[in-house]
């Protein structure tokens, strides 16, 4: 798969600062994108040391991971590579007084010959378009979302929620946390869009849907997330990734490597 990519941050129209952090890099199909939290400065310092601390890890792995690695490698390289950013954002909040109780979600995703594996904590989200539908791949770690699994709400409900923030699962709040990895398949066209609650919180799903299908140029596409989820209230720093596969002849030495340049 050849694969295109544009990102987009923007501070929305209420929080003063950015807590969220994207990452994407080309070279070897990665995007990383974090939601951090905690108070003075300390979320963006989660979202920030996440980010590169998991994009350092993968790149070592990719270093020695060999020519053709297995699902159980791709799976384990990103556990343990989102494993170590926790401790590190953990030991950071442990021992500095202005970063204690600092965390933040994160969502990565990893494009590997005709797949895309898809980690992710906290209720950062994962969405795949096709064919002009577009549906959420990730599953929120949410209070929320444990409520609509178990029949205590709606998902009407859900979106006048008040507790609708509250994740259950967070890199850097306790010293152990679980990435959540799955893998899916690609097709020639699809388009992945990894964000923060500052745009899923804004725009149902039919509105990001139809601000996809009707840009087809991907920096013109995040501008338009970015503008209606300001118009929607901006409530939260806006973060985005979009990812879109197309086919291209690939050496058959290189076959598991993401993609051509």
């Amino acid at each position: 798969m050849k694969l295109e990519f544009f990102s987009a941050l923007d501070t929305g129209r209420v929080r003063r600062n950015n807590e969220d952090m994207v990452l994407v890099d080309p070279a070897h199909g990665l995007c990383l994108l974090a939601d951090g939290m905690g108070g003075y400065n300390a979320g963006e310092v989660a979202s920030d040391m996440a980010v590169q601390e998991v994009h350092a890890q993968l790149l070592h792995w990719f270093t020695t991971c060999g020519s053709e690695p297995g699902a159980d490698d791709i799976r384990s390289a990103l556990v343990d590579a989102a494993q170590t950013a926790n401790q590190k954002v953990f030991d950071a909040a442990v021992g500095t007084p202005e970063f204690r109780g600092m965390g933040t979600t994160l969502v990565a995703a990893l494009f590997l010959g005709h797949s895309a594996w898809i980690g992710h904590i906290g209720d950062s989200r994962a969405y795949l378009f096709r064919a002009g539908h577009l549906g959420q791949i990730s599953r929120d770690h949410s209070l929320l979302q444990e409520q609509i699994d178990a029949g205590l709400i709606s998902q009407d409900e859900a979106a006048f929620a008040l507790h609708r923030n509250l994740v259950t699962r967070a890199v850097g709040v306790e010293d152990s946390v679980e990435l959540e990895v799955h893998e899916h398949t690609l097709e020639p066209g699809d388009l992945l869009l990894l964000c923060s609650d500052g745009l899923s919180d804004m725009l149902p799903e039919a509105v990001m849907a139809q601000v996809l299908a009707t840009h087809e140029n991907l920096t013109a596409a995040a501008a338009a997330l970015v503008a209606a989820a300001n118009a929607a209230g901006g409530r939260d720093n806006i973060a985005l990734i979009l990812a879109r596969a197309s086919l291209v002849e690939t050496s058959p030495a290189r076959a598991w490597w993401p993609f051509r340049r």
